[in-house]
């Protein structure tokens, strides 16, 4: 396994791979790696003779400082994670290699990048798809693996994708959940065991829409009626948003489910009172498609 940090040096060896006629699958991370990541390069291995994995933890997607420094770096296991998953290069470049300095372009969706995270995180999504182009332009994949817990990132992303009319297919990895249910996400880490317990109101609220969409509800507001009463369960858990939205537009669901329809959480764990103010505590996302006429 090669480690590159250099765009020149990682361009030069996919043109290397190219030429021989090797399909290359790129899986971007901002490291931490976890089992879900790892589900992504076998993913990507299914789609490409040789995958690859990008490491950098992007800091124009942070909309707050202290979000940035708190996200956990685990150089040494990420390092063990990919040579143990076959991953044939690494590239981890500093942030100045990303943004040499004067930078000033950017890649912006538009509608898409508006709701749910979009609105509750100034930016995020323009610092998202700045930094997939550039990964996509260093690495020069013919495929590259996104998890669908960020359903509405990898809806940006492809859209980016057909817009730019770049060239390289956009594959959605599925949720990978630990046995009790709670998606794995880097932020886990972050959770106290306490935190971590009430996390799994997410699942729990998820599951109890579904369950009443199988028993024949369709009316959008009783949904998240049913959503909000599981999460305020939880003492520490404050909602960012719970939304129904349509899974490909991201348009707000009709107030009756007749279609698939996106249930799109995002959470907050707040820390112990005990503790000292720590921002507004671990942001955690999950998501179900809905389906009436299942």
């Amino acid at each position: 396994m090669q480690v590159i940090r250099s765009i020149r040096e990682l361009q030069a060896r996919a043109d290397t791979e190219r030429a021989a006629g090797r399909r290359l699958a790129l899986v971007p991370t901002m490291g931490a790696l976890h089992a879900g990541h790892v589900s992504l390069i076998e993913v990507a291995r299914e789609h490409a003779d040789q995958v690859w994995v990008s490491i950098f933890v992007n800091p124009t997607q942070f909309d707050a400082p202290a979000d940035l420094e708190a996200y956990p770096r685990t150089w040494e296991s990420d390092l063990e994670a990919c040579r143990a998953a076959g991953v044939a290069v690494v590239f981890a470049p500093v942030a100045r290699e990303m943004y040499p300095e004067g930078a000033d372009t950017a890649v912006e969706v538009g509608e898409l990048s508006k709701p749910l995270c979009g609105a509750a995180r100034a930016g995020h999504f323009r610092g998202v798809t700045t930094v997939v182009t550039k990964l996509l332009l260093a690495a020069k994949p013919h495929a590259a693996v996104f998890g669908q817990k960020d359903f509405q990132q990898l809806a940006v992303i492809r859209r980016m994708v057909r817009d730019l009319n770049l060239d390289v297919e956009i594959i959605g990895g599925p949720t990978v959940r630990e046995a009790d249910g709670l998606a794995l996400s880097s932020r886990n880490r972050r959770l106290d065991p306490e935190a971590r317990r009430q996390a799994l109101v997410l699942s729990r609220a998820l599951d109890s829409a579904e369950d009443a969409v199988a028993a024949g509800e369709r009316d959008g507001e009783r949904l998240l009626a049913l959503v909000r009463e599981e999460i305020a369960k939880a003492p520490r858990a404050r909602i960012d948003y719970a939304e129904l939205r349509d899974p490909d537009s991201l348009a707000r669901a009709p107030g009756l489910l007749k279609e698939p329809t996106l249930l799109a959480l995002a959470v907050f764990l707040d820390p112990t009172p005990v503790e000292p103010p720590a921002g507004e505590g671990v942001r955690l996302i999950d998501n179900r498609v809905l389906h009436p006429h299942a």
